[in-house]
């Protein structure tokens, strides 16, 4: 049944940094492009919702219809009921890193309802969710997007996706695919001067807000092994999981097992001589050490760790928090096609998301 006015009804699960900016970036596209008209449907966090049977919220005034709510959030399969029967097309944006709300795509999706968001989890746990979200969209009709999962803002997925799909045929990803992991590097092991001691750094970027609340889910490696998973599976290797590949922590094994990241902190600058080796045997190369990640679509080999670049390397003169990635194709030849910025930040991230929403609805509406 077609609506009288061509309009688009869109869910935002997650009100946190990447939420609050996705709102705001969602206000200023639906006063600049005023068809399809854009309607605010549901909004939750993880206590609560805001929701009603006219599916009209607010975008301006969404968080405060929000805190001021007394409803619990639907349950994801209520969700989907409740989308599934909008008057018109709907999208929900997933700002989580729920493993959960991932879960449930193939349910959103399989009832037409497209999904945008910046969730890793999605794409890079089990293989056999991986197909079945794309499988429920192809044959539902409906878009998944998830540019954010990657870089924040950054444009990488889409850029593969259009290596890929043109035809070129990629033979090697590499590149540093961690803001936190960049900043500590590019203090710890700097081109020019000697840089801080290994726990001072570590500490320094907590307090900054580069890393999770417990460093330790940054230097065990898994978010840039996840990265990586997602990257690896759109260039076409079956990747089963995060974990099926070497995947090196930084942790000193010690420390892993300590009970909060306070304790880990406060213990770390007992193990700095383990990274001091490491800096200082680049150093007598005339290279610096960085935290990277690789894909061999050769050899079929993914790998995150430690590797020494020359000072002069792309890798090794990024500054502060930036990603790099490049990308080796047989087109681009010897010469990769290197993207580069900030890969991480709130802003940034709802940048991928409201981007990914414009992909989408330029397909639906």
């Amino acid at each position: 049944m077609a609506t009288p006015t061509n309009q688009v009804f869109i869910a935002v699960i997650g009100a946190g940094g990447v939420g609050k900016s996705f709102l705001s970036q969602l206000a200023a596209l639906a006063a600049r492009k005023p068809t399809p008209k854009l309607s605010l449907c549901y909004i939750s966090s993880s206590k609560k919702a805001a929701f009603n049977s006219e599916y009209s919220i607010g975008i301006e005034t969404a968080l405060q219809e929000l805190a001021s709510s007394s409803k619990q959030p639907l349950s994801l399969p209520q969700l989907a009921d409740h989308l599934a029967a909008a008057p018109a097309k709907a999208v929900l944006v997933d700002n989580t890193s729920s493993q959960d709300v991932a879960d449930a795509y193939p349910l959103f999706l399989s009832r037409g309802i497209s999904v945008v968001t910046p969730n890793k989890k999605a794409f890079s746990g089990s293989y056999k969710l991986w197909q079945d979200i794309f499988t429920a969209a192809a044959t539902a009709g409906s878009k998944v997007y998830h540019e954010s999962s990657v870089g924040a803002g950054l444009p990488v997925i889409s850029t593969l996706k259009d290596l890929v799909d043109t035809g070129d045929e990629v033979t090697k990803i590499e590149g540093v695919f961690s803001g936190t992991m960049s900043f500590l590097f590019n203090s710890f092991a700097p081109v020019e001067g000697s840089g801080g001691q290994w726990s001072a750094e570590v500490k320094k970027a907590k307090e900054l807000g580069y890393t999770e609340p417990d460093p330790r889910d940054d230097l065990n490696g898994l978010d840039v092994a996840r990265k990586l998973t997602i990257l690896a599976r759109l260039a076409g290797l079956p990747v089963e999981s995060p974990t099926s590949f070497p995947v090196q922590s930084l942790i000193p094994k010690e420390l892993e097992s300590v009970s909060s990241g306070d304790e880990f902190l406060e213990k770390l600058p007992g193990f700095d001589s383990q990274m001091e080796e490491t800096k200082s045997a680049a150093e007598k190369q005339g290279k610096v050490v960085r935290f990277v990640g690789s894909i061999d679509m050769t050899s079929k080999s993914v790998k995150v760790g430690l590797e020494m670049f020359d000072k002069s390397h792309p890798i090794a003169a990024l500054k502060g928090s930036d990603n790099i990635i490049s990308f080796y194709t047989k087109r681009y030849g010897s010469n990769p096609l290197i993207i580069q910025g900030a890969g991480a930040g709130g802003d940034v991230t709802a940048m991928g998301v409201t981007s990914d929403l414009i992909k989408v609805l330029s397909q639906i509406a």
